[in-house]
């Protein structure tokens, strides 16, 4: 039996005019006869050999259905040179004769010349393409035009504009997002209350969802498109087009550009640049401040760091004495922890104590904090942070030159042992290197403080309108949340860092 494979993608079908009927017809034609068995693959590039009609065919002859393949062209089987001589020498193995319309195909050096130069010729033109597409659009991105509907939650996509356009609906609840995560309230705590906030409003997300996730939030929140940029030529996608028809292992993942590379275009604006700088750096402490809440509650949860060896300290129930008590430690008794801690211990009642004393003074006294964010500048604490890191690394490094010694002697150390040992010191120096390195840019990099200042300022404001002695536990976590921003604890004091 005879089969007509035709095949026509997308963009072709505006652009050259061999539409799929034709194709049939002419193979029709061809074979002098209607009794084919046509094989339609209509809109699928050709860069690719997983399209379903191609596949069937290939399994027809395989089960010795077709014993002859008439094409329009080489590019219809295939836009490489290098899937058309696969096809090719697939079907003429299992005695498949394939003919073309636009000329013939001959088992002949002359034929297979012609054959792989007119299979180059269309991979270069696809190439061509591609390349003409590309160019094409960033240079509408430069001129500044959108370039395509990214489903922008708050806007609404003009095409023959190329523009951004406000959809007012979806823009307040923007701003509302904004609002309740950088603003003191009684709403919605973090990302996870403003999505549930939003799903028990029935608000609806851009693709009409009836539940928001955290990550549509957290996505929502670091969109600079909102302060009136939208960026464009922010991903690298060659290579993907084909991805729906590989396995999944086998797929090419989008990847992000350098920032270098990305193409700003002016859009309306619905959040200042200044709330959308103060999401980021409450997002920033994100980790800490809506830490996960355990069985027990603690007030300083995700804030508490030991200034001796860098170690988080976490709140735990512990027995002394036969009596049960809470406290904060940098013990770390979690498989796979790198760092196992010092040993710090301070009891939870008496940090929480000093610390909500401290704050409540400062918000009882506005001009209290000011003094204290100069008191106790990120920059003084990085300063002593970086002193005790290089002290710690010369320690580990030490360490490791003892144990190195140990190795080429023949003490009845363990061989085990000893690599075991180097190997958690260098990954504490490795851990203690990139430390330093965060802390040495914060210091040269220029610090933005008015968001720190609005932010206690907007803080103090929902403070004065509260009763300091009807404050739940809630209320007291949420505001040294977003006055403090670390509390280091050493072995003769308690550093409350401030933003």
């Amino acid at each position: 039996m005879i089969g007509v494979y035709a095949r026509v993608s997308t963009e072709e079908q505006a652009k050259s005019g061999f539409s799929i009927d034709f194709q049939v017809r002419e193979g029709k034609k061809k074979a002098g006869t209607d009794e084919v068995k046509v094989y339609n693959d209509d809109g699928y590039s050709g860069e690719f050999l997983e399209r379903p009609e191609l596949t069937q065919l290939r399994q027809d002859v395989r089960d010795g259905i077709i014993t002859k393949i008439i094409c329009l062209d080489p590019d219809r089987l295939a836009r490489k040179l290098m899937l058309q001589l696969i096809l090719t020498d697939e079907f003429e193995k299992r005695g498949v004769e394939i003919i073309f319309v636009n000329g013939e195909y001959a088992k002949t050096p002359e034929g297979q010349l012609f054959y792989s130069m007119r299979g180059a010729i269309a991979e270069f033109e696809k190439a061509k393409i591609n390349e003409r597409m590309t160019r094409g659009r960033k240079e509408k991105a430069n001129q500044g035009k959108v370039i395509k509907n990214s489903f922008t939650y708050g806007y609404d996509f003009d095409k023959e504009k190329g523009e951004l356009i406000i959809n007012e609906q979806e823009a307040r609840v923007v701003q509302l997002i904004f609002n309740l995560f950088t603003r003191p309230n009684d709403i919605a705590k973090g990302i996870n209350g403003i999505a549930r906030y939003l799903t028990d409003n029935l608000i609806p997300t851009k693709r009409g969802a009836k539940v928001w996730h955290k990550q549509v939030v957290r996505q929502i929140l670091m969109n600079e498109t909102y302060t009136g940029r939208f960026p464009q030529n922010r991903w690298n996608t060659e290579g993907m087009l084909g991805n729906k028809h590989k396995p999944k292992d086998e797929r090419i993942p989008m990847k992000l550009r350098p920032k270098e590379e990305w193409i700003y275009v002016d859009c309306p604006e619905i959040i200042t640049k200044f709330q959308y700088e103060q999401a980021q750096k409450i997002l920033g402490e994100a980790r800490r401040r809506f830490a996960k809440e355990g069985l027990n509650k603690y007030l300083l949860s995700g804030l508490v760091r030991c200034a001796e060896c860098n170690n988080t300290m976490t709140g735990r129930k512990s027995l002394n004495w036969g009596k049960h008590s809470f406290e904060y430690t940098d013990i770390k008794k979690t498989s796979g922890a790198k760092f196992k801690g010092c040993g710090m211990k301070l009891p939870c009642e008496t940090l929480d104590k000093l610390v909500w004393e401290r704050v409540h003074h400062w918000l009882s006294q506005p001009e209290e904090i000011a003094a204290a964010s100069m008191e106790t500048t990120q920059e003084n604490m990085n300063e002593l942070e970086i002193t005790r890191i290089e002290r710690e690394l010369e320690k580990t490094r030490n360490s490791r030159k003892k144990l190195i010694k140990l190795f080429s002697s023949d003490i009845g150390m363990g061989e085990e042992d000893i690599r075991e040992e180097l190997k958690e010191l260098a990954d504490k120096e490795e851990a203690l290197k990139k430390h330093h390195a965060e802390l040495t840019a914060e210091l040269v990099g220029v610090v933005d403080q008015e968001s720190s200042r609005n932010l206690l300022k907007e803080t103090l404001e929902y403070y004065l309108t509260l009763n300091p002695d009807e404050l739940t536990f809630e209320d007291k976590q949420n505001l040294i949340r977003r006055v403090v921003k670390e509390v280091r604890v050493s072995k003769k004091e308690v550093h409350i860092i401030s933003f």
